[in-house]
């Protein structure tokens, strides 16, 4: 930079302080070359530079918490950064304090937020929010978003749960159709099974399998998946046990649809004489209670701390709500030595399974004096259905259950189990399932919430073997995310859950597996619009 330029009277020169005289003028044009050139490279840089600055004012303004009202302040923030040195570190610790200063501050009421991201963004520079008020609108939303999701959730659950406790219109369609069908047709009406079949019923060199369901369709596939699956069907008799309103299709629908040459006997409620109030007095207070009537069939919701309560929990208490738990089709597994006298041995099956393997080596299992031959859901690759123990099913913080249970114990499995009614015979199971159905009664249901699983858990302790786990493969009614290859290799695969096959909410992936024992051509399906889903 030139520091001073002027002359004397002897005619000299001076130029950044150095005395030059006339004789030295093409020195002077040099370094006056050199200087010019320095000046302008100067000048191109500061125009390279400025723009620059100029954004990183910006970014300092806009990113900073307090604002920069000095050129002090502005060095220290644009310093760092202009030397190449990262200033984030920083920024993010001031972000951070921001957040922990409004997470403990209480959101205005009638704070009007934002519907989107982008008209919040859109305020923002309208209204030129600083950090903390961003901070705060931002948190406002992100919980007001959280509580829609949850409700939601919410929401879908209580409709799942409708939808998993209601009727196809075409399984109703079915069921009156074949109803009427029984009356109108003797061919419909014949005795099940022929009279000269009849001794088979108590020959205990056949293989017997027992079923209690109110669903003609899933009894077919039952009944169907079974004899398709076996080497020996001719040694297979399915005893199916219906309520009474359901008999007349039921019978109907086998009359009319002969698995031969495996033999079926349908039977209602009804027509077991040993079924009386008398020896199913606990039975019958469940089925009838007011309390417990209200508690399956009432709002859900009411009462209910959702708050504190996750959806999956929340799911959870919405299954073990299911109205089938108050009825006695599901409890009547455990008469089954006295419905069936002269049987030593049986398997019974719930009627949302599917059999893909033949059952014969099931009536040669060595259950060691076991009454219950049964897959322990305790352990396995699935930590979602396979994680089951006593501590799922009980209160124990009920003194009783505290007294006679221990939490950690291994569960099993109902829907497909091997019953020695020889070795039942010789037990108390019965009275001690009556037992204790009359004890969580007494307790206002807060030993467990019923369901025919908990009662069963203790009626059969100490008699229950454990048999190989590939024999029932549970969980396809809730777990989306079941291994497919797995479910090809199960004996037995159980759509336990409330997404079963045959609703709309059934898991895509895993309804083949049941629907390709549907025989949709047949004409009481058909007219119903029964369609492959």
């Amino acid at each position: 930079m030139v520091v001073g330029l002027g002359a004397d009277p002897s005619s000299e020169r001076y130029c950044g302080g150095t005395r030059f005289d006339n004789e030295n003028k093409g020195g002077v044009s040099l370094e006056a070359a050199d200087l010019f050139r320095t000046l302008f490279h100067t000048v191109l840089i500061l125009a390279f530079l400025l723009p620059f600055v100029f954004i990183l004012t910006a970014l300092v303004t806009l990113e900073g918490v307090n604002k920069c009202s000095s050129f002090d302040c502005l060095g220290r923030r644009l310093g760092p950064r202009l030397l190449g040195r990262d200033d984030s570190e920083r920024l993010v610790k001031d972000f951070y304090k921001i957040l922990n200063q409004v997470n403990t501050e209480e959101i205005p009421d009638g704070i009007k937020l934002p519907d989107s991201f982008n008209q919040l963004v859109s305020e923002m520079k309208n209204n030129q929010y600083d950090a903390r008020t961003f901070a705060l609108m931002l948190r406002a939303m992100m919980e007001k978003l959280e509580r829609e999701i949850r409700e939601s959730k919410f929401s879908e659950l209580m409709n799942k749960h409708f939808a998993a406790s209601s009727i196809p219109k075409g399984l109703y369609c079915l069921s009156l159709r074949l109803t009427d069908e029984y009356s109108s047709n003797a061919h419909a009406r014949r005795q099940l099974p022929s009279p000269e079949l009849l001794p088979v019923l108590s020959n205990n060199s056949y293989h017997h399998l027992v079923l209690s369901t109110d669903n003609i369709l899933a009894a077919s596939v039952v009944v169907t998946s079974a004899v398709q699956s076996s080497l020996k069907p001719e040694k297979i008799v399915f005893h199916i046990i219906t309520d009474k309103k359901t008999y007349a299709g039921m019978h109907a629908w086998f009359a009319l649809n002969p698995v031969s040459p495996a033999i079926v006997e349908v039977k209602g409620v009804h027509q077991f004489d040993w079924l009386t109030r008398e020896n199913v007095p606990v039975l019958d207070a469940v089925e009838n209670h007011h309390g417990i009537r209200n508690y399956y069939h009432g709002n859900h919701i009411a009462g209910a701390n959702l708050s504190d309560t996750t959806p999956r929990t929340f799911a959870s208490k919405l299954q073990a709500r299911s109205p089938k738990y108050i009825s006695l089709l599901n409890h009547l597994r455990i008469y089954l030595p006295e419905l069936y006298p002269n049987l030593d041995k049986v398997v019974f099956l719930d009627d949302d399974v599917v059999i893909q393997r033949d059952l014969s080596p099931l009536w040669t299992i060595d259950l060691r004096g076991k009454v219950n031959g049964a897959v322990e859901t305790c352990k396995g690759e699935d930590e979602w259905v396979m994680s089951k123990h006593f501590r799922n099913y009980f209160n124990f913080s009920h003194p009783l259950i505290a007294k006679h249970l221990n939490p950690d114990e291994c569960a099993w499995a109902y829907g497909m189990n091997v019953f020695d009614l020889r070795a039942w015979r010789k037990t108390n199971i019965r009275e001690t399932y009556h037992y204790w159905l009359k004890e969580n009664l007494k307790s206002n249901l807060t030993m467990w919430k019923l369901g025919t699983l908990p009662p069963a858990l203790i009626a059969f302790k100490g008699h229950v073997h454990a048999i190989d786990p590939s024999w029932h493969m549970l969980g396809l009614g809730y777990q989306s995310k079941t291994n497919v290859e797995n479910v090809k290799r199960a004996a037995v695969i159980h759509y336990n859950g409330q997404s079963k096959p045959w609703l709309q909410i059934g898991f895509e992936h895993l309804r083949p597996f049941w629907t390709k024992y549907v025989n949709y051509s047949n004409d009481f399906v058909r007219n119903c619009h029964i369609l492959e889903l």
